[in-house]
């Protein structure tokens, strides 16, 4: 393991009070680090990343990281908005699969009672072989690539379980001007994000190293991150969340609650899928361990949750190992705040 590596998140992430609503945790124990002293935060924080925002699109069909760059945005919490339609109806050429009796799985546009909640689903095993983390556009494709080919093998047995399909991701280093959701957000605007349209995560080389430089943990967070979204697409849940929308640019209250279920949910399935990696090829438990406390370096945002609940919600999919942990569409408002 690199520094890098054992860097984790950048700087401690406060666990929730004890009187907070949250989601039921069991007891957190991560697995000792030999590289650092036990907790969440195992080391000085990385020093060339201010603290990131996830923001439910500003264009249509896609979810983005915001950073927001300014002199003070390491110390002030950043000022999120914006919106976004699910980019449904868009023929990517590719197949969904089927069963051997030649039906084909489809999406089911429900929240809590989609399929792929159920009890007992949950990614399966795999061994992630990733290469070498590098600052060059072609280490960083790769390395996405294959991240994004392990995030494929391990969540394709839960969607199947529920009967819904699984298109591959792709993963781009390149932001182009337009995709199949439109206009490209801003270098001053994004980080990462997914575009449903065309079913690609796009996470720009510079934006990517200015935001994590080379902490294996944050670039792995933040795929996983938006490879929750494209199981949320492929599921229907996305397209059930847009349906419940009220407000032109989802800035109502409840529209806002919304967003938050959705993101919270995001950071819950990449957690999942840490968990049902770790400990096996690239991704050893120090390194889950660190991914997932990335996922509490956010700040408080009234789209994304507090940072309280952006952890627990993460951890929550870590030590409850199953798609039902992730349920945010039951959850009390209190819960999603």
């Amino acid at each position: 393991m690199n520094d890098a590596e054992a860097a984790g998140p950048s700087g401690p992430p406060p666990l929730p009070s004890a009187g907070a609503a949250r989601p039921p945790e069991p007891a957190w124990a991560p697995e000792p680090n030999p590289w650092a002293s036990p907790g969440w935060a195992t080391a000085p924080p990385v020093p060339i990343a201010p603290p990131r925002s996830r923001l439910w699109g500003a264009v249509g069909g896609v979810l983005v990281i915001v950073l927001a760059f300014s002199l003070i945005a390491a110390t002030f919490p950043h000022r999120v908005d914006g919106h976004a339609f699910v980019a449904e109806g868009v023929d990517t050429g590719r197949a969904y699969g089927g069963t051997s009796d030649g039906k084909q799985p489809k999406s089911v546009p429900e929240l809590s009672a989609n399929p792929l909640l159920a009890a007992g689903i949950t990614p399966g095993p795999a061994v992630c072989s990733l290469p070498a983390l590098g600052r060059a556009a072609e280490q960083l494709k790769a390395y996405y690539g294959a991240l994004a080919g392990c995030l494929e093998q391990s969540w394709r047995p839960a969607l199947a379980k529920a009967d819904e399909p699984t298109l591959t991701a792709k993963v781009s280093v390149v932001l182009p001007e337009h995709s199949a959701c439109g206009a490209a957000p801003s270098e001053n605007e994004a980080v990462a994000y997914y575009c449903g349209g065309d079913t690609t995560i796009y996470a720009p080389t510079d934006w990517m190293l200015s935001d994590a430089g080379l902490n294996k943990a944050r670039h792995i967070a933040t795929i996983a991150h938006e490879y929750g979204h494209h199981v949320q697409r492929e599921s229907g849940i996305l397209s059930a969340a847009a349906d419940k929308m009220t407000s032109a640019n989802e800035d109502s209250a409840a529209d806002k609650e919304l967003v938050r279920r959705i993101e919270l949910q995001a950071n819950c399935f990449g957690s999942l899928f840490l968990a049902a990696v770790a400990g096996s090829g690239s991704i050893t438990r120090s390194l889950a361990n660190a991914a997932v406390a990335d996922y509490g370096r956010a700040d408080d945002s009234d789209t994304h949750g507090s940072r309280a609940h952006q952890l627990s919600w993460a951890k929550a999919g870590y030590d409850g190992k199953s798609t039902k942990s992730c349920d945010t569409w039951s959850a009390p408002p209190a819960d999603v705040s």
